[in-house]
């Protein structure tokens, strides 16, 4: 369930952003199963390797979320490579919830195992665990919907997804339900977020690893800090997108958007991503006592 490149790409495997039709789809109805989960009893479980490298981390030596969301598309990306699937059908990001018990550090070598945690129609759910050798656990949930590479738009999936990814979900409906949305009330203080060239990957959109960047750059983590964390994607990032990225907090929790201006004009017209973070300094794990 990793991102296939545009048919204009050359390389296999290359593109991890969101592309066409990812969002909207009114068939779309919460993630089905909750980070934390074991590994399924049955089915295709993928091992990746993983080793916290120094582009990874800030000063504090704590692996970065936007790192984080690069290593969960690399074993999602080599899963699918070693399943073969159709290349007609390529896969889109739609959320991920990330709930972190002890972040990953400088140096930490990581074991990642990946699996289909439930399935629809025309979208799937991944379910990732992330334990490294200091320590460090993520589980992360995503929706990844698959779409028609030539068109974009949203594809049925058939035998040649369920023959493979149908064990592990062991008949788990997925969700691709929206639950964020805009900014209710008094505007919430905002500043441009400026796109790079770097930022655009082999879909022609920003890379979904620079949406979970803007998180990292709105909100102040500390390495010994917990969180869970949710991310939406609303609408394609597109090379001529003006954004701002917009904060709100309340207590530990921090709301953060990317909303587009509308060619710069000012003025915010539509959300392109939506974030929450349940953030617990220095504390206990997220969900725990």
């Amino acid at each position: 369930m990793a991102t296939r490149p545009a048919p204009s790409s050359a390389d296999a495997g290359a593109g991890l952003g969101v592309g066409p039709g990812a969002a909207g789809d009114p068939d779309a109805d919460a993630v089905a199963t909750e980070p934390g989960s074991d590994l399924p009893r049955t089915g295709r479980v993928v091992e990746g390797r993983r080793k916290v490298r120094m582009a990874d981390v800030g000063a504090d030596r704590r692996a970065r979320l936007d790192a984080l969301a690069r290593y969960l598309h690399d074993v999602a990306e080599d899963d699918a490579a070693g399943a073969a699937l159709p290349a007609t059908v390529g896969w889109v990001l739609r959320s991920t919830r990330m709930q972190i018990d002890r972040f990953p550090t400088l140096g930490e070598e990581l074991v990642l195992h990946t699996f289909c945690s439930a399935t629809a129609t025309r979208w799937a759910e991944r379910t990732s665990v992330v334990r490294g050798s200091g320590g460090a656990l993520v589980r992360a949930v995503s929706i990844w919907v698959a779409v028609d590479t030539t068109t974009g738009a949203p594809v049925r999936l058939g035998d040649w997804f369920f023959s493979v990814y149908g064990p592990s979900a062991e008949g788990r409906r997925a969700s691709a339900r929206l639950a964020l949305g805009p900014p209710l009330g008094p505007a919430p203080p905002a500043r441009p977020w400026p796109l790079r060239r770097s930022d655009i990957d082999a879909w022609s959109h920003v890379n979904n690893a620079i949406a979970w960047a803007a998180v990292e750059d709105a909100v102040e983590i500390g390495p010994d800090d917990t969180m869970v964390a949710l991310l939406e994607h609303h609408a394609p990032i597109g090379a001529e997108a003006r954004p701002v990225l917009a904060v709100r907090s309340h207590g530990d929790e921090r709301s953060v958007w990317l909303l587009d201006t509308g060619g710069g004009s000012g003025e915010a017209v539509r959300v392109l991503m939506a974030s929450r973070v349940e953030l617990r300094p220095g504390g206990p794990s997220p969900g725990k006592a």
